[in-house]
């Protein structure tokens, strides 16, 4: 059996936006799955965070990584026009899983999250989405893919409260939701349960999300620094200058 800690050093030279935090809160909702379970990965990028899950999961419990490295939406302020460093993120995918010993456990569909769903059959008990950030991608990839999983599933979103696509497709879709659960974050990467709630545990995820919003005016103040060329000015506001995840 991998432990975290040598997994998560293996992947210092692994190119991809997770910090330990967000590492170790992958580790552990995938250690919690059990054998004939699911999972889908949305953007997974050159492997980084497909390598904890699928190092983490039991025996017996199929990891689906979809994601259509089409030169598109592949980073901070990469939107478009990356055709060439598309075809070298597939390859890199492909070797980061291999080199951590899991490429035979991950089924990976190079598509787009809405034209894969016919290649998951079945429910979910684990969701992380990490595609396109934009509102409607990201509402897309939530609202469809969420309602694969199972009462009690966990989804993780990243870039919560740091992306504003991300951020106000969780307005509209968790805030105020009967079916999520807002359980906390670790920086971006927020987590919730899937499930019918009571009107009271409602109202507490409600105001816990709000609560995050102060965080997140934060992150779009670092965000607009580091844009207009002023990181020094970002990192003595407590910025780590590097774009925030």
């Amino acid at each position: 059996m991998a432990d975290f800690n040598t997994v998560f050093a293996s992947l210092a030279n692994v190119n991809g936006w997770m910090t330990r935090d967000q590492a170790q809160r992958l580790w552990d909702r995938a250690a919690e799955l059990k054998a004939g379970d699911q999972m889908v990965e949305i953007g997974s990028f050159q492997g980084r965070s497909m390598c904890v899950l699928a190092s983490s999961a039991p025996a017996g419990v199929t990891l689906f990584a979809i994601d259509p490295h089409g030169g598109n939406d592949r980073g901070p302020q990469e939107i478009d026009g990356f055709a060439k460093e598309a075809e070298s993120d597939h390859q890199l995918f492909l070797t980061n899983l291999t080199n951590a010993g899991v490429r035979d456990r991950v089924t990976y569909l190079r598509k787009y999250a809405n034209d894969a769903t016919d290649d998951v059959q079945g429910s979910l008990q684990l969701l992380y989405v990490d595609g396109a950030h934009r509102f409607k991608p990201a509402s897309e990839d939530i609202r469809q893919w969420g309602a694969r999983l199972n009462d009690g599933g966990r989804l993780l979103v990243h870039d919560s409260f740091s992306s504003i696509g991300v951020t106000l497709a969780l307005v509209v879709l968790t805030f105020f939701s009967s079916q999520w659960t807002y359980e906390g974050r670790s920086q971006s990467m927020a987590q919730f349960r899937r499930g019918q709630n009571t009107v009271g545990q409602r109202v507490g995820s409600f105001l816990r999300q709000i609560g995050q919003l102060p965080y997140f005016a934060l992150n779009l103040l670092y965000k607009g620094l580091i844009t207009l060329k002023l990181k020094p000015v970002a990192k003595a506001l407590g910025s780590t200058g590097e774009w925030p995840y």
